[in-house]
């Protein structure tokens, strides 16, 4: 795919942005074009596969992966306590407001902090599941900042899209407190069966290695809860995407059972001039299978912004 090239990686870097520390870890070409990757619920930097990391670097993006607000390396907000989910999901079901110890207009504030801090002007932004939702206000509420937008798996939030069904909530569910590593690995291989690539299966040793080092590196249960109560308070965003005007790839599967399809014809409906590219087979996780694919994508949408702008 890259045969002989040699992907750039600085060291990890903590930056102070919007108050808290972020984790942030580039790679890529010095003088690349800066290419911003937001990860979803209670996902760390790590989730992004390395072979999807070195073939962006190796087509000119200096990539930009940070650990969101709350999970991974970057500040956890336990002193926010524990969200009380029942009565969040009863909030949600009766149309009242959620209460969020934070938004994702706080998240979106983070992520602004980070190119600020790395003095980065104008960005390509790629942003998965819940890490799409963010990306929707970094583009809305700073549209010079975002050269191009990449949505993967994710939504408008609209209330009229269909919901997951009530298994595939479950497996977001966090386990008991106090399992070891192996029960912890365990739980997350079952959570990403539930929600994974049905037509893409992993390789099962390679999945065990991937999720054992997620959790030895950061297990943040509490955290995922409290982003997913930003997500649940956070509300529909459709006004917010018919006033974007920035070339836009909306990137999903057609068998993701946690973000029905649905949610990406509604995307690029809101969208002006968005692309869609619906993948057979795919559910709600990035295949490696499909990695040049979707890197195809994000590279043919940063193209459209150098044509617009040339």
């Amino acid at each position: 795919m890259f045969p002989g090239f040699a992907v750039s990686l600085l060291p990890p870097m903590k930056i102070q942005a919007n108050g808290i520390e972020i984790e942030v870890l580039v790679q890529g070409p010095a003088d690349g074009e800066p290419l911003l990757l937001i990860m979803g619920l209670g996902m760390q930097l790590i989730a992004w596969p390395e072979e999807m990391i070195a073939e962006l670097a190796a087509r000119g993006f200096r990539v930009i992966r940070f650990d969101n607000r709350d999970v991974g390396l970057s500040t956890h907000m336990d002193h926010l306590g524990v969200p009380n989910l029942w009565l969040a999901t009863m909030q949600y079901s009766m149309h009242m407001p959620v209460l969020a110890p934070y938004r994702l207009t706080d998240m979106a504030a983070d992520t602004l902090g980070v190119l600020d801090a790395l003095g980065i002007g104008k960005v390509h932004v790629c942003g998965a599941s819940m890490g799409g939702m963010i990306a929707q206000h970094l583009a809305s509420r700073h549209p010079e900042r975002v050269a191009s937008l990449a949505l993967m798996m994710t939504s408008s939030g609209s209330r009229l899209l269909p919901k997951p069904q009530w298994h595939v909530r479950q497996a977001l569910m966090p386990p008991p407190r106090g399992l070891p590593i192996e029960a912890k690995v365990e739980h997350l291989e079952r959570s990403m069966y539930v929600i994974g690539s049905p037509a893409y299966r992993p390789d099962p040793l390679r999945q065990r290695v991937r999720l054992e080092a997620f959790v030895r590196r950061s297990w943040r249960p509490a955290g995922a809860l409290r982003q997913m109560l930003a997500v649940a308070a956070d509300g529909d965003r459709s006004p917010l995407l018919r006033k974007l005007d920035v070339p836009a790839v909306v990137i999903h599967g057609d068998a993701d059972p946690l973000v029905p399809p649905a949610a990406a014809t509604d995307l690029v409906r809101k969208l002006r001039g968005a692309r869609l590219d619906l993948i057979p087979g795919m559910g709600h996780d990035l295949p490696l299978q499909l990695v040049e694919r979707v890197v195809d994508d994000i590279g043919s949408n940063a193209q459209r912004a150098r044509v617009a702008l040339s």
